[in-house]
């Protein structure tokens, strides 16, 4: 890889590391914001929520958007999103206003990670799982120092300097990403010399409201239940219309003549389908260990906060050290071997889970943090390493960001996994029956890892 390779990796990886990390942070701010706005939790936590859905529903829009207007474009106008948002949300005068930041935040970062990928595959072609591995550290970094960076800064600094601290991020990001990041090429469409209607067909509109607005019912309706911790008519009909509205978004897509999500090429690529299953169930199991360990930690084995943060970040670094190694195998040997050996590892992390209780030794607990940790490092690199392998080029930016959207899924579902399985209270009966699910979700990765080498893929590498 060369000097340019190098700092063009190392500028799209401060942009893409926002996301990440300004996901992670907001949890150590929850009880703040209780406190400075006056509400329960059950209305704060939907500035975690309001980010992973924008984040969920903007990825794809934004990949879309880069294989149209460029990709160059698109990272810088993510850059400059995610700066104003970061200033305006500490001067937020309401909790709602708060929430609307939030979001103009989460579409800003997610402008840069919807791209980041595929810039690095377009644009660096020698050992891409190396360089994938890189932008692994940076995702997973992020995602695992941020419950520890937030801490500091709250500690010191109070909440707005959450949001502030993602200033010399994005400053340093964009001054490298102007220079590094090569020049888009002329548009895959005359732009300029449509009528606004032909533009709106273009870009699919009518596809990108449908995809919005069905996901956010849906996600709403399940959220909503989760943090009122019952369900009633107005849930269930709300998740319904999210259904039936998604229905209709793929009933769009495949009459669409250029469909925001070519749902007809995933059936023409089955293995590109099967890897966003897998990248949503991966993460299902991570964030079910992310979300729910802490809390079992320090209701259950009475562990202090803070080392219970000792614990949850080496499950963050063990797989940051894994992750360059994974890229150097995946260079060499292809992402087989790596997922198999993640998926071995998944299995006996879930079954230790399960087989914890009240006087099992803290060290049980690292083993099942170690498995976790080196898995999520081996699958970071190893499912994009199959995703770009299975994506066909012309659409690798909306294959990035639904890839993306499969990861917030995933997370989404952990928290609601967590919720159902643990109720109110945590307790060890409630962690081994997590474990046993965990097991199960496992064993079927382990399934479709198998059918998605059966579906087979394009010689693209």
């Amino acid at each position: 890889m060369n000097v340019r390779s190098k700092w063009l990796l190392f500028s799209v990886g401060l942009g893409v590391l926002l996301n990440p990390l300004n996901s992670s942070m907001i949890a150590v701010a929850i009880a703040r914001l209780q406190n400075v706005y006056r509400l329960d939790f059950t209305v704060v936590s939907w500035v975690i929520f309001s980010f992973y859905i924008a984040s969920a529903i903007a990825q794809p829009v934004m990949g879309k958007a880069s294989d149209l207007f460029g990709r160059r474009k698109i990272f810088l106008t993510g850059l400059v999103v995610a700066f104003v948002a970061s200033l305006l949300a500490p001067l937020s005068s309401s909790f709602g206003w708060l929430i609307v930041f939030r979001i103009v935040q989460s579409v800003g970062t997610s402008m840069m990670v919807a791209v980041g990928m595929a810039i690095v595959r377009i644009h660096i072609t020698e050992k891409q799982a190396t360089a994938l591995s890189v932008m692994s550290i940076f995702l997973s970094g992020a995602a695992a120092i941020g419950p520890f960076i937030g801490g500091v800064l709250i500690h010191w600094w109070d909440w707005p300097a959450i949001f502030l601290v993602n200033i010399p991020f994005v400053a340093a990001s964009f001054q490298l990403a102007w220079r590094t990041i090569p020049k888009d090429g002329p548009p895959t469409y005359a732009l300029r010399n449509m009528s606004f209607r032909k533009w709106l067909d273009v870009i699919d509109a009518s596809g990108i409201l449908l995809f919005a607005v069905g996901l956010v019912a849906l996600l709403v309706g399940l959220l909503s239940a989760k943090s009122s911790g019952h369900v009633s008519f107005w849930h269930v009909i709300v998740g319904l219309i999210g259904l039936i509205v998604l229905g209709a978004f793929v009933r769009h897509e495949l009459k669409a003549t250029s469909p925001f999500i070519p749902l007809r090429t995933f059936a023409k690529y089955p293995a590109m389908t099967w890897v966003n299953v897998e990248f949503m169930l991966v993460n299902v199991l991570f964030y079910s260990l992310f979300f729910g360990l802490p809390s079992y930690l320090q209701m259950v084995r009475h562990v202090s906060e803070f080392h219970t943060g000792i614990l949850m970040l080496s499950l963050g670094l063990s797989s940051l050290v894994v992750s360059p190694i994974a890229g150097r195998w995946i260079d060499k040997s292809g992402p087989r071997p790596a997922l198999l050996a993640s998926g071995i590892l998944m299995v006996l992390g879930s079954v230790w889970i399960a087989t914890l209780n009240q006087s099992s030794p803290v060290i049980s607990v690292c083993l099942a943090l170690a498995a976790f940790g080196i898995s999520n490092g081996l699958n970071n690199v190893g499912m994009q390493a199959a995703l770009f392998k299975s994506s066909p080029k012309e659409i690798i930016g909306v294959a990035s960001g639904l890839f993306n959207t499969s990861r917030y899924l995933g997370t989404i579902l952990s928290s609601l996994l967590i919720g159902i399985v643990m109720g109110g209270h945590f307790s060890a009966g409630g962690l081994r029956v997590l474990g046993i699910i965990l097991t199960a979700i496992a064993l079927s990765l382990v399934l479709i890892s198998r059918r998605r080498r059966e579906s087979g893929q394009p010689d693209e590498s």
